[in-house]
């Protein structure tokens, strides 16, 4: 049996050595972004992606080494561990292999072979299964005893068979076998149950579903199971036999017992008895099994599709520091306003009614116009909730007709707005304001820093995952605190404008320091260092240790502080301005010198080449911000509901959900778009994750419009025609996808006169193995 670092090591492509030194750092507490960024000698340059694979599997195999001790531990008070047994399970390298093995020793409630075998009963059974030569009817005239419960023959030999399919059924090397079997082979079968056809309308494509197991996609997997899990559909592995012929698991059985019919009188009972093992307990086990792989693969997939669009969203491009007025749009109840400062700061709010059915146009206007010229405002950010277009017609109407205010709007998702308004965090950060007014601080807010924005918001609440609902919650949130954690920590954090949920974020923090360096900065002002930070109550050396570098102090008293060279590596900055005679401030940002400077002339054995490279690095650009550049989209005039959609209209919109069949893309109409994973360019795409992104700003093409279902087909390939679109959609594969891989073969469609129902059948039971 391999250790822990050597089989990580083989999995990742890595060294043992790189292994054992990271798992050494987590076990002292250390954090992936920290050894990611400021360890890289230590690990031999695991980055945090390698990191964050690392701390995952070490979690999983320290798990089955708990198990394994657990078990043997358990079959050693049985007396039951031999040599050879022992062996199997310390070479056993998942969780299924030890619980197939452990199979026959697991403590299990009174089975009927239990009581065949308290009947006197296994005799019998021995006998039958080792000389089938034997007749059985005849044997079972010794075994009967009506006061052991053995009243005929039938009840003899039932026992017998009782004893011989738990034998049978338990062991390990079969039922990996035919676990790989039905994997590889099987096929996912879903039905409707009866009468439960228009209750579970939206499960309509499933009702008579199938398809090859192993290669069902996450989203269509999880379809079926919520199918399930709401009782309209029924769910079954089964294997493409032909009627009336025996199923290969059956004949697998018969085959790894050397059960042969050789006509000897025993031969058409063990037949019996292995169909029985198959049916009654192999193929339920292994059902139960599978599906529950399944689902955990579907779940993994899933995760991995809200992960990426998490991080994106947190990634997104800030607007800056710039004065923003934020807008929360509502019919009946008024836009909700707030004017926030540069900062954040919140300098004024109120509500206006320029929409149906007050249509208080004018004096909304006085009041917009009024705050926009009061506060300097240079950003507009409107909610893209109900009354969003017509509120931001208002707008655009207002500031065309006032170009010299030099103000822009920009239409901003508000996914959790309403979430962050009614928490408690929202409560502690504005006791005094109305929800409705702290919706619309957080639109103003997310515009300015999305990320310093979106954490104080449940990830789960942010809504950008794949059936989010359906999956683990307790691994969908470890997830996406790991997502949170990486992308606060690659920005970096000003330690005098954070607020503690974005601080909390930062390694080696938490809740409690993060509101005692909040604290601090209240009591004694701006902190002028980082060293400072070790006045902070229950901010010790370890902390500072794995903080410091993640945190800035902008315009403080040693220039470092605001970059992300720690403090632990001035020495070596240090080093590099006192050979050249020159100050700290004239060295940072002349890219000319640091690319003349050579790493290895500054490294040491404690600070190598590759920490070294990060300091010239972060010397040019100090402080620099991953994130792209602020860009807005601009929804198209008059488009504002899906009714004044028409085909073939091109418009701009941003990407607010990637999935494995597609990319969903807000064109203002309220309700997403779906570019198909097949629309997304003209060539071949495997995952959609190549081509967009959550917040890409993106032209697509109307390719048809459903009202009633809300549902809108769009194009990323602006030279599809809506007419081909029919075409291609009903007479067989799209053309990009004909030609990059010309052996998939095209799903049945349930409705060949509709391309709408084509295209969201395409989404949902795509059998072509591309996702």
């Amino acid at each position: 049996m391999n250790s822990i670092p050597s089989r990580i090591a083989q999995e990742l492509g890595v060294k043992e050595a790189q292994v054992s030194a990271a798992v050494t750092l987590l076990d002292e507490g250390a954090t992936v972004p920290f050894i990611s960024r400021y360890r890289k000698e230590v690990t031999g340059g695991l980055d945090d992606s390698q990191m964050r694979d690392l701390e995952t599997r070490l979690g999983y195999l320290r798990e089955l080494e708990d198990r394994r001790e657990s078990i043997l531990n358990s079959i050693r008070e049985q007396e039951k561990l031999t040599p050879e047994l022992e062996k199997d399970i310390l070479a056993a390298d998942t969780k299924n292999r030890l619980e197939d093995l452990y199979l026959p020793y697991k403590p299990k409630r009174r089975t009927k072979g239990q009581i065949a075998i308290e009947a006197g009963l296994q005799p019998l059974a021995d006998t039958l299964f080792n000389d089938p030569s034997q007749d059985p009817a005849v044997l079972a005239l010794d075994y009967i005893n009506a006061e052991l419960g053995v009243a005929d023959v039938k009840a003899a030999l039932d026992g017998a068979k009782y004893i011989l399919m738990e034998r049978l059924s338990e062991n390990a090397d079969l039922l990996a076998t035919l676990r790989q079997f039905l994997w590889n082979d099987g096929l996912l079968c879903s039905s409707v149950m009866t009468g439960k056809e228009s209750e579970g309308e939206k499960f309509r494509d499933y009702f008579s579903h199938s398809e090859p197991l192993k290669t069902t996609p996450s989203h269509r997997a999880l379809a079926m199971f919520r199918g399930r899990n709401e009782g309209i559909l029924s769910l079954a592995i089964k294997f493409n036999e032909e009627e009336g012929t025996v199923h290969p698991c059956e004949i697998m059985v018969a085959k790894h017992w050397n059960v042969i019919d050789e006509g000897r009188a025993a031969d058409t009972w063990l037949k019996e008895v292995i169909r029985w093992t198959w049916r009654i307990k192999l193929y339920t086990h292994l059902e139960t099994d599978l599906l529950g792989q399944l689902r955990e693969l579907a779940d993994t997939a899933a995760i991995d599709v809200f992960a990426q669009n998490l991080k994106d969203l947190l990634l997104a491009a800030p607007a800056g520091q710039r004065a923003t007025i934020g807008l929360d749009p509502g019919m009946r109840t008024g836009v909700k306003v707030a004017a926030i400062d540069a900062t954040g700061k919140v300098v004024d709010h109120c509500a206006i009614y320029p929409t149906p059915p007050q249509n208080k146009i004018a004096e909304s206007a006085a009041i917009l116009l009024a705050m926009i010229k009061k506060h300097n405002i240079e950003l507009i950010a409107i909610g893209n909730g109900t009354a969003s277009r017509e509120t931001e017609r208002f707008v655009k109407d207002l500031l065309s007709a006032r170009p010299e205010l030099g103000c822009t709007s920009v239409m901003v998702n508000e996914s959790g707005a309403s979430i962050y308004s009614a928490s408690e965090y929202a409560a502690r950060e504005f006791p005094n304001l109305d929800v409705t007014i702290r919706g619309a601080i957080s639109i103003a807010r997310r515009l300015q820093d999305p990320l310093a924005e979106l954490v104080k918001i449940d990830p789960k609440s942010i809504g950008v995952g794949q059936y989010q609902h359906d999956v683990s919650q307790t691994a969908l949130s470890r997830t996406l605190e790991t997502v949170v954690e990486d992308c606060v920590n690659a920005v970096g954090v000003d330690v005098n404008t954070a607020s503690p949920a974005l601080l909390a974020r930062v390694s080696g923090l938490n809740q409690s320091i993060s509101a005692n360096i909040v604290e601090f900065r209240d009591q004694h002002g701006a902190f002028k260092s980082r060293a400072q930070l070790m006045d902070v109550s229950r901010f010790g050396a370890k902390t500072f240790e794995q903080a410091a570098g993640f945190l800035r102090v902008m315009g403080g008293e040693n220039p470092l502080d605001g970059s992300a060279v720690h403090p632990e590596s001035y020495s070596v900055v240090e080093k590099i301005v006192n050979r050249c005679g020159r100050a700290v401030n004239d060295v940072i940002g002349d890219s000319r010198f640091l690319k003349t400077l050579k790493p290895s002339e500054y490294a040491d054995e404690r600070f190598g080449i590759p920490t070294v490279t990060d300091i010239v690095a972060e010397l040019d650009k100090p402080g620099r911000d991953p994130r792209p550049d602020f860009k807005t989209a601009t929804f198209k005039d008059g488009i504002e509901k899906i009714s004044d959609l028409q085909a073939d209209m091109i418009l701009e919109g941003v990407v607010t959900n990637v999935t494995n069949f597609g990319a969903f893309v807000d064109v203002g109409v309220h309700q997403d778009g779906l570019v198909h994973i097949s629309a997304l360019a003209n060539q071949y795409v495997k995952d959609p994750r190549t081509v967009v992104k959550a917040g890409d700003i993106v032209k697509v093409k109307v390719m048809e419009i459903d009202v009633q279902r809300k549902r809108i087909a769009l194009s990323m390939r602006l030279d599809d025609k809506a007419s081909e679109q029919e075409s291609s959609n009903t007479g067989g594969e799209r053309r990009n996808n004909r030609r990059a891989a010309p052996a998939a073969k095209q799903a049945p469609q349930k409705d060949p006169n509709s391309t709408m129902a084509a295209l969201f059948a395409q989404a949902k039971q795509n059998k072509k193995g591309r996702l």
